[in-house]
């Protein structure tokens, strides 16, 4: 039986799975594989320990893989697909697709036909495509100038807005964990720490502000609040540009910021369907590597 392997590469983690054609036989998870964000050499342990790790599980012998799909962040660009493709050869036998992961998690989500995905990991993106085959994206630009919503943008959000809350005499609690994080004692050093550069890793501040807001602070559920809300916007624009003529708009939503806050899952929901009362806003969160494995099979059946 024919042995196929799904790949979805983000900027902090690395899921793989490992199947035949009906079903899962091994999964795995390992650091992030984005090669923009880590390098290359991070990237090709992570992507090599994943696949390594998910064939023990499922008992497969790597070589045996008749098809495999990457979807990675960055995949945009030549020189990442080239050199993902080239890490995944080392590691695994037969044919090696790699794609952008918004196209693997439109195809988690809705197959081949018609929809609209907003992703929100490290960072944050919303693509679609119409019953014509015409796609659109909306942001995604970047953590420096865009990212809206994102896990990144949470945590530079969270701290932009504890100095705020400073500056009219408030002492908000989620200073003191954030401190604590970053190993600092005072306000001054957070300051000088936010704005180095390179930047400091914000994302690592979202789980801080996830706990936060799962605790009552008014303060990170503000932040969560707004980036449902940019989130919601990347939506528009997206409906806007393909599902303007009428009919229903299949919505999606994928990523680690989904699926772990309640809060920017449920403004994202009522944002998108006040606005969008023709929207469809499918209730769980997108996988992408379900989709990665799905087209592994799709290609290996067309093999």
């Amino acid at each position: 039986m024919a042995i196929y392997l799904g790949i979805d590469g983000g900027g902090t983690k690395t899921t793989c799975l490992v199947g035949n054609e009906h079903s899962i036989l091994g999964t795995a998870t390992s650091g992030g594989s984005n090669v923009t964000r880590v390098g290359e050499a991070r990237a090709r342990d992570a992507l090599h320990a994943a696949v390594c790790e998910a064939c023990a599980a499922g008992k497969v012998d790597p070589a045996q893989i008749k098809s495999a799909c990457v979807g990675l962040s960055g995949a945009g660009r030549a020189e990442v697909r080239d050199a993902v493709a080239r890490m995944m050869a080392d590691v695994i036998g037969g044919r090696v697709q790699v794609i952008s992961d918004l196209e693997t998690t439109l195809e988690a989500a809705f197959g081949g036909g018609p929809g609209m995905i907003t992703i929100a990991g490290t960072g944050s993106i919303a693509y679609g495509r119409d019953a014509r085959g015409q796609t659109a994206r909306s942001g995604g630009w970047g953590w420096a100038i865009s990212d809206e919503g994102s896990g990144q943008w949470v945590g530079r959000r969270a701290v932009s807005a504890v100095l705020g809350a400073k500056d009219v005499g408030e002492d908000p609690p989620l200073l003191e964990t954030i401190l604590k994080l970053w190993k600092l004692t005072m306000l001054d050093e957070l300051v000088r720490s936010a704005n180095v550069s390179p930047p400091p890793d914000f994302s690592s501040v979202f789980p801080l502000v996830l706990a936060a807001g799962e605790a009552g602070d008014r303060l990170a559920l503000g932040v969560l609040n707004e980036a449902g809300i940019e989130l919601a916007a990347l939506a528009r624009n997206v409906i806007r540009r393909l599902f303007a003529g009428g009919g229903s708009v299949p919505v999606a939503m994928s990523g680690g910021v989904f699926r772990q806050s309640e809060v920017v899952r449920k403004v994202f929901y009522n944002a998108v369907v006040a606005e969008f009362p023709r929207a469809t806003v499918r209730p769980d969160v997108v996988e992408a590597v379900q989709g990665a494995l799905a087209l592994a099979r799709k290609a290996g059946a067309s093999a």
